[in-house]
């Protein structure tokens, strides 16, 4: 609920605040007190348009601050906001034209603060400020009327189905080329690197032998020469060191102190003919033929162009060639998927055309009845032959239905009926308002209403009934009322007064809550235009028939 409202340098306002209650709020006032200007500054608050001309004369700014409390809900969490302890909104307006907002201190855009405004307040009378004029707000009415909300979403979720199926068919449909030329690529490209036969580790190898291959003819006569002096050749080291071991063994045989000797000598001869095994193990492998160096190289340079074509290392192309498979393996799939999304998208669509078709059917009946409610209704309020109808029209299948719903309204016979927002009057449509305010009084939950002109061209019965209309609906909301009508004004749980004083040094504004005398005294003017015997005892009456009065 609105719970205060704080206006400085607005328009002809020096300085006012102002504290709602719960319930049925009124400010009265004279003719040109200003008590429009309160609710200006409740729209402009909330996201209105803003000029210079709204800040006072002599003033560099002006500023709207407004309390709500218990202001919670998914709207103010969805937008990021703590509602628990109240929201404060601000807006402050320069002599230049421009704006600030301020949603508990923090800058905001005038979007956010308009986006929070309209799931707080409904303004109806001259104000843009009106939720319920929304085609998209009329449809959700009838579907909240008609408890037709688990229909609703089960077939906004359908059509989201059906719309990312068509998405994915669209894709596979309309990117077939490209498929196919990806596809011709990756198998070439994988029927290269198959066709190489790499394996881990290949390069290396081939750069090692290679190393060897290039220096062939030094390497075998290093190896030859060195084999032929170990054990070949005649007085090789081996046979030399076999004469000598052969002397000493007889020289141990004569003198057993040799015998050391002796050991280290045939340790020294066994270890030669163990590196003669080697070096001719070595010594063959330079034996092969030299067409295996041509052999190695042109291994080498399919190893680099394929790491020019794949990656820069041999790790690098074998890991290709391993997204290259998972890529085909995907790609190849395609086509079978696309016959599988194709018959899935035909199930949802013809689900999805049998639930919208049904929601709309149920759609046209609640309409009916709500406009036979909305009828009986606003015969009370000063319509005599109103003409309200829901007109739902077809549409291309979206998340919302097949259906486009709008109010209309006509107040005068022969006059065909017009969507409410071209309602010439807005005391016809504050009275409109009221009515779809009390019809849809259980599932619209925008928790502050603010009327103005609602009693414009009313007066007796009628009187009553809007004032009856406004006071059961001020039972579950906040209700806000700029009235002329003492009809009204005795129902209310707040009765403020805007007074207007001028003097030399310019006009002053003043608004405040009047207690049961005060009451009584603005009554008995509104019904009388001034403060009699006569009108103070009727005044009374009135107080005492409403059965609402506060304080005093």
């Amino acid at each position: 609920m609105l719970r205060e409202l704080r206006i400085r340098n607005f328009a002809i306002v020096d300085s006012v605040g102002l504290c709602f209650r719960e319930g049925l709020n009124v400010i009265t006032g004279e003719t040109g007190a200003g008590k429009s200007l309160v609710v200006d500054a409740i729209e402009l608050v909330l996201g209105g348009r803003a000029s210079s001309d709204s800040v006072r004369a002599g003033a560099e700014e002006a500023w709207i601050e407004a309390l709500f409390e218990s202001a919670g809900g998914p709207l103010v969490e969805s937008l990021g906001i703590s509602g628990d302890d109240g929201v404060i909104v601000k807006r402050v307006i320069s002599r230049s034209g421009r704006s600030r907002a301020y949603i508990n201190d923090s800058l905001v855009t005038i979007q956010t603060l308009s986006a929070l405004g309209r799931g707080l307040v409904d303004l109806h009378g001259q104000h843009e400020h009106q939720s319920l004029l929304s085609s998209g707000v009329q449809r959700r009415l009838v579907d909240s009327f008609g408890r037709l909300e688990g229909l609703a979403g089960e077939v906004s979720r359908l059509h989201g189905r059906y719309r990312r199926l068509e998405e994915t068919l669209g894709d596979i449909r309309g990117k077939a080329r490209e498929r196919a030329q990806r596809i011709d690529l990756l198998r070439y490209q994988l029927g290269e690197i198959e066709a190489a036969g790499l394996e881990p580790g290949e390069e290396e190898r081939l750069l090692e032998e290679k190393s060897v291959l290039s220096n062939l003819t030094r390497l075998r006569y290093l190896g030859e020469t060195a084999f032929s002096l170990l054990k070949d050749d005649e007085g090789s080291v081996i046979e030399k060191l076999g004469m000598i071991v052969r002397d000493v063994e007889e020289l141990n045989r004569m003198d057993p102190s040799a015998e050391e000797v002796l050991e280290s000598l045939k340790d020294a001869e066994a270890l030669l003919h163990e590196a003669a095994a080697s070096l001719r193990g070595v010594k063959e492998r330079y034996d092969c033929e030299p067409a295996r160096l041509e052999d190695v190289e042109s291994r080498l340079a399919l190893i680099e162009d394929l790491k020019r074509k794949y990656g820069e290392t041999e790790a690098e192309v074998l890991a290709y060639r391993d997204r290259a498979e998972e890529e085909l393996h995907e790609l190849e799939g395609l086509e079978e998927r696309g016959a599988g999304v194709e018959e899935e998208l035909e199930e949802v669509r013809s689900v999805l055309m049998e639930k919208a078709a049904m929601l709309s059917g149920m759609r046209k009946e609640t309409a009916r009845r709500v406009e036979e409610t909305m009828r009986d209704i606003l015969s009370g309020l000063a319509f005599s032959r109103p003409d309200f109808r829901i007109e739902i029209t077809e549409t291309p299948i979206s998340p919302s239905g097949i259906d486009r719903v709008e109010f209309l309204f006509s107040a005068n016979p022969g006059q065909p009926p017009r969507p409410l927002g071209r309602v010439a009057s807005g005391g016809e449509l504050s009275r409109v308002m009221l009515a779809l305010k009390c019809v849809f009084a259980d599932v619209d939950r925008v928790p502050v209403l603010v009327f103005d002109e609602v009693d414009a061209g009313v007066g007796g019965q009628t009187a009553e009934s809007v004032g009856e209309r406004l006071s059961r609906l001020s039972e579950s909301r906040q209700v806000i009322c700029i009235t002329h009508l003492p009809q009204i004004a005795s129902r209310a749980d707040s009765h403020l007064l805007v007074t207007k004083d001028e003097d030399a040094g310019g006009v002053s504004v003043t608004v405040g809550e009047l207690d049961r005398e005060g009451r009584v005294r603005e009554i008995a003017r509104m019904l009388s235009g001034s403060v009699t015997g006569v009108s103070l005892r009727h005044a009374e009456d009135l107080l005492r028939k409403a059965g609402r009065s506060r304080g005093g």
